[in-house]
């Protein structure tokens, strides 16, 4: 008779992997809808259909579970910012379908950077990855550039989500405006020969 000792095992930890997904997708939603200030442990474990116990024997501690949110949205971004390099309209259209998705809930992680010590570690590593993005995205337009530290610093807030919120939120333009709008300020701080390089 075979032994169903390593389906067990395959199931069990098959199991886990999908509780403890189901915990960080709680979290995430939460985080959405609300300031990380305001999550428990219990609200978490509530919105997962699971106890407080089981998310403190996957995560450790809150601090432990909103590391592994941050390091799972992380992975998100990166994804959705996703663009040729050096084509300005894919970025554009990248990064206010991103803005477009989570704009909101960064602009919640900004208000309390400064109350909540996860949501400053948040809001630091993202305009770091913002910056990083720009070089990646732009950097044949960066490359032949004298003066790049400060392109790059135009690039950036040409496609900072302050600039997506005045555009979208603040003036209330559609997404297809938005993102004319901002492609053309990107062109205006672009170098005049960048779009041929």
């Amino acid at each position: 008779m075979k032994s169903t000792r390593p389906y067990t095992q395959r199931a069990r930890a098959q199991a886990t992997a999908g509780t403890r997904q189901k915990v960080l997708d709680a979290a995430v939603a939460l985080t959405m809808e609300r300031f990380t200030l305001e999550i428990v442990l219990a609200d978490v474990a509530e919105r997962a259909g699971v106890s407080v116990q089981t998310v403190l024997r996957h995560f450790g501690s809150r601090d432990g579970l909103f590391d592994a949110v941050r390091e799972h949205r992380r992975a998100a971004v990166r994804e959705q910012r996703a663009a040729p390099i050096g084509d300005a309209p894919a970025a554009v259209t990248a990064i206010v379908g991103h803005y477009d998705e989570i704009g909101d809930f960064m602009l919640r992680m900004l208000a309390q950077e400064h109350l909540d010590e996860p949501s400053r570690t948040l809001v630091e590593r993202g305009r770091r990855m913002h910056r990083e993005w720009v070089r990646e995205v732009f950097a044949p337009q960066l490359a032949g550039c004298p003066d790049a530290e400060a392109l790059t610093d135009l690039l950036v807030v040409a496609t900072d989500l302050y600039t997506w919120k005045l555009l979208r939120r603040d003036a209330g333009h559609d997404r297809p405006t938005t993102e004319q709008r901002m492609l053309r300020l990107l062109r205006a701080v672009l170098p005049a020969d960048a779009e041929e390089r």
